[in-house]
């Protein structure tokens, strides 16, 4: 049996996005393919900064899919770091968890296999933009992007700084052919005062083009604090 490498598990409210107010178990998964600087969960994947060893444990997908079995709400959100660089235990865990709402939250650079795209039942897809620190060749990738797309099961999701940065977001749908009605905007934000000052011109930006905006209810509730 293969094996998950975590960050955190813990049940809370989804957030931010297409199904935020849910509650749902989440499984942070370590490890990252990108380093964007305004990660608020550096700890899953910055071995720089934060100890591996002391921030992500090898647990047993049985084991795993007991805990989520025990903690009562019938949707998962799998997140990360980048959760499809651990596709294959990924698709091992869904297999022990029958009946369960699937959400996989994703960069979008990595394609997933013909076996999660049909199992998970939404994907969360955050394409990083220049604010993010990462050459665009490495943080966009229109092919995966695409086949996220044609799940029917997907929504952009773009976190956004400075109202130029809109552009991109514009630039970015427009080149992959993604449905304006399943793109979601949402302000960067470590603390709820920083959403606060950025919220309204968002979601402006948001009407204006036919996007939906997304607050961040963690941030809102819990403040920048873990296993929330």
């Amino acid at each position: 049996m293969s094996l998950l490498r975590i960050s955190e598990f813990f049940t809370s409210l989804q957030g931010e996005g297409a199904s935020a107010g849910e509650p749902a178990v989440f499984l942070r998964l370590g490890d990252c393919n990108l380093s964007c600087t305004y990660c608020d969960t550096r700890y899953s994947w910055d071995w720089e900064h934060y100890r591996r060893r002391d921030e992500l444990t090898e647990q047993e997908i049985i084991d795993v899919a007991c805990r989520v079995r025990a903690c009562g709400p019938q949707r998962l959100v799998i997140t990360g770091g980048e959760p499809l660089l651990q596709q294959a235990s990924v698709e091992d865990l869904l297999g022990e968890l029958d009946g369960y709402f699937v959400e996989v939250e994703t960069n979008g650079t990595l394609l997933p296999g013909a076996m999660l795209a049909g199992r998970v039942d939404q994907w969360n897809v955050s394409p990083k933009l220049s604010n993010s620190g990462v050459r665009q060749s490495t943080r966009i990738k229109p092919d995966v992007l695409a086949t996220l797309r044609e799940t029917q099961k997907a929504w952009l999701k773009f976190v956004v700084a400075e109202p130029e940065q809109v552009t991109e977001v514009v630039e970015v749908v427009a080149a992959v052919q993604w449905p304006s009605h399943r793109v979601i905007l949402m302000p960067q934000a470590l603390d709820a005062t920083e959403l606060a000052t950025r919220s309204t011109w968002v979601a402006q930006a948001a009407i204006e083009r036919g996007f939906r905006f997304s607050t961040r209810l963690h941030l809102l509730l819990w403040g920048n604090s873990r296993g929330h």
